[in-house]
């Protein structure tokens, strides 16, 4: 198991569950993917951190009133105040913040222009994730999009990623996001009647040994599968899933040479 030390900025550094029942989630995700789960207790309430060899790999904390069941992603920063003041200005809006979280960084929530949300991490006391797999760790940010050119201008011109394809998005069925080095994200298209209700979005994934054997296991514990065990040419195997509260999440057991960037 290899720790991860650092992010370089624009890296995707963290995820978290905000979750209408805790200890529901704690139990799921800890008999899905092992995960141990360590209390924090903090002025503003419980933060758990979802660990896994002793290293950090993601959290859970009880959402909000007005706050949706769902998996939040963050991307690494030099400065919070720099990269937020960029959001507007490029059609986004920050929904929360800068501001520090306590000792540990300083951060912002912000959305993209068309609605879905993100956060910014910078970094002081922790990095974000250390544990660094190579299973039960969270990989791939993936954007959900009604404006696949309006999306990669956003976030190349936020981070400074680059997009494939560069041109021809709108036709495209999935794009990869990179940060100077191999794609390390997705970016996919809301096309088709499937996507009808559903909001712009950033969702995850979660490596596993068995993609089959763990989609099944998943709905014993009482999630739900959205798409079943799929398989991505030269890529691996994946499925989409709701946990017993809701939220979405994916897994995938990759067998092939396109193998995601390292953190």
């Amino acid at each position: 198991m290899a720790k991860i030390e650092s992010y370089a900025p624009g890296s995707f550094c963290w995820a978290e569950l905000a979750t209408t029942d805790p200890a529901a989630a704690k139990h799921f995700y800890g008999e899905m993917f092992g995960w141990t789960a360590v209390d924090v207790p903090m002025p503003e309430g419980v933060y758990t951190l979802f660990q896994s060899d002793g290293q950090d790999a993601a959290a859970v904390y009880s959402a909000p009133p007005g706050v949706p069941v769902h998996w939040g992603v963050y991307f690494s920063v030099v400065s919070a105040d720099e990269s937020a003041a960029k959001i507007a200005p490029a059609g986004g809006k920050v929904m929360a913040g800068p501001f520090d979280v306590h000792d540990v960084g300083r951060m912002a929530v912000a959305q993209d222009p068309q609605g879905a949300v993100f956060s910014l991490w910078q970094a002081k006391r922790s990095i974000g994730a250390t544990y660094g797999g190579p299973l039960n760790q969270v990989t791939w940010p993936e954007l959900a999009t009604t404006d696949p050119e309006g999306a990669a201008a956003f976030y190349t011109g936020l981070f400074g990623w680059k997009i494939k394809p560069e041109t021809g998005l709108a036709e495209a069925q999935y794009g990869e996001w990179s940060n100077g080095g191999p794609s390390m994200g997705g970016l996919l298209p809301m096309k088709g009647d499937q996507w009808k209700g559903v909001p712009p979005h950033w969702s995850m994934y979660v490596t596993v040994a068995d993609c089959d054997e763990r989609a099944s296991r998943a709905g014993q514990l009482g999630g739900k599968l959205y798409m079943p065990p799929t398989d991505i040419p030269n890529v691996g195997r994946f499925s989409v899933i709701a946990d017993p509260q809701g939220a979405t999440f994916n897994i995938i057991h990759i067998t092939g040479t396109h193998q995601p960037a390292a953190a």
